[in-house]
């Protein structure tokens, strides 16, 4: 589906998804969905899973971890370049 494709609200505010971009993005009939207005425009999409936001907060945690690790290094390395810090 290249164009925009023009669709008719009902009386009861309902407007049909067409095929094409149900099947692209895995919407079946009975799937929850989140409407929202975003930029002055009506955003369709479907929610994120538990799964989907587990994997986020596992790979942030991941992304902490080797930063962390970084860090540490590089304070050592400071430790032995500049000798500790001076007791005030």
């Amino acid at each position: 589906m290249s164009e925009a494709e023009r669709r008719k609200v009902g009386k009861r505010g309902q407007v049909t998804i067409p095929k094409e971009l149900r099947e692209r993005f895995g919407i079946s009939g009975g799937d929850d969905i989140v409407i929202h207005e975003e930029a002055g425009k009506i955003v369709i999409e479907r929610p994120v899973t538990r799964e989907e936001l587990a994997e986020g907060y596992r790979q942030r945690a991941q992304r902490s971890r080797e930063l962390a690790d970084e860090l540490a290094g590089v304070s050592t390395e400071a430790d032995d370049h500049l000798g500790d810090a001076p007791e005030w």
